[in-house]
């Protein structure tokens, strides 16, 4: 996502990623509860408030410098939160078009042990069995901020449910999509818990999480054993030190896309798959395409060629006919 002429930041820094990682193996084990040496905890463990403790120096730098951000993209009218209106109107065309973008189309790939931004085709991919969100903590996380994080993750996944018509719901077990919410330090360990929560995820992928430059804000990391296009686990890694609204519009964003709309795309407005800022939280449009992306005339593995005449029926469906 490209940011505007702020200071300390190069027009078209990269603000957030999404990984799409296909393995070939297995994830026995990925539905255990989220155990690991990182004090990572639910937001329910806490016994009685506390009073937050200082966060470490580096995070207190970062959280200052992600609140200049966030002050700067609103100043500029971006992170809109209206889900679209009518300056942003759009055809059914249009819909199936960006739809296509987003789901048929992925944002990294593998180069040696890196993962590097280059854009491919995909094949579509979704998930097949109910979606179980479980929201964790790093231990540095105030319990202020973690009650606020684990609503909104409650929250938004009824609404994921309601527009996809999959089963999406959070709890504190059985999860296979886990959200992880961690400071600087804490986020630096996760390679073994990442590991153990999606086994057979690249070195590359795990790299990228463990070194997230500030330039990355947030990322989301699923997995599809068995090059059938279907989701079995999900990792999201959204960095503690954000402000409110740009940690939800991280929130927003990569659980999304951690359902398989994978991609980002210049031309997708209104929508937060748009690497402008234009739009912090979900979107109409993104609603829409979640529902044309699980809807049963679509099967996982679909080629583009062989899902586009079944995309643009369902867009002209959803925008009542409009071209």
């Amino acid at each position: 996502m490209a940011a505007g002429s702020l200071p300390e930041m190069a027009v078209n820094t990269k603000l957030r990623a999404a990984f799409t990682l296909v393995a070939g193996l297995g994830l026995a084990g990925c539905g255990a509860m989220l155990t690991s040496p990182l004090p990572v905890t639910p937001p329910d463990a806490a016994s009685a408030p506390q009073a937050p403790a200082p966060l470490p120096p580096e995070s207190a730098r970062l959280a200052a410098y992600y609140q200049r951000v966030e002050d700067g993209l609103l100043v500029q009218g971006l992170l809109r939160t209206d889900g679209g209106g009518p300056d942003v109107p759009y055809s059914a065309r249009q819909l199936a078009e960006t739809f296509e973008q987003i789901a048929l189309f992925e944002e990294y790939t593998t180069s040696g042990n890196r993962l590097v931004a280059r854009r491919n085709k995909s094949n579509l991919q979704r998930w097949r069995d109910p979606v179980v969100m479980r929201v964790s903590f790093g231990a540095s996380v105030p319990a202020d901020q973690q009650q606020r994080d684990s609503d909104a993750v409650n929250a938004y996944a009824r609404r994921l449910a309601r527009a996809t018509g999959h089963p999406v719901r959070s709890a504190r077990s059985g999860a296979n999509f886990n959200v992880l919410i961690l400071n600087e330090a804490e986020r630096r360990t996760i390679g073994p818990l990442m590991r153990r929560l999606l086994p057979g995820i690249s070195d590359a992928a795990v790299e990228s999480a463990v070194n997230m430059p500030r330039s990355t804000y947030c990322a989301v990391y699923a997995i599809a054993p068995g090059g059938k296009g279907e989701f079995s686990g999900a990792v999201a890694i959204i960095r503690g030190e954000h402000p409110d609204l740009l940690r939800l519009s991280c929130i927003h964003e990569e659980l999304a896309q951690g359902l398989g709309l994978g991609n980002d795309s210049p031309s997708a407005r209104p929508s937060i798959f748009n690497d402008d800022e234009e739009f912090g939280l979900l979107t109409t449009m993104d609603e829409q395409m979640l529902s044309i992306l699980y809807d049963r005339r679509l099967t996982p593995g679909m080629t583009a060629e062989t899902a586009r005449p079944i995309i643009r029926d369902i867009a002209a469906e959803l925008t009542g006919g409009s071209s």
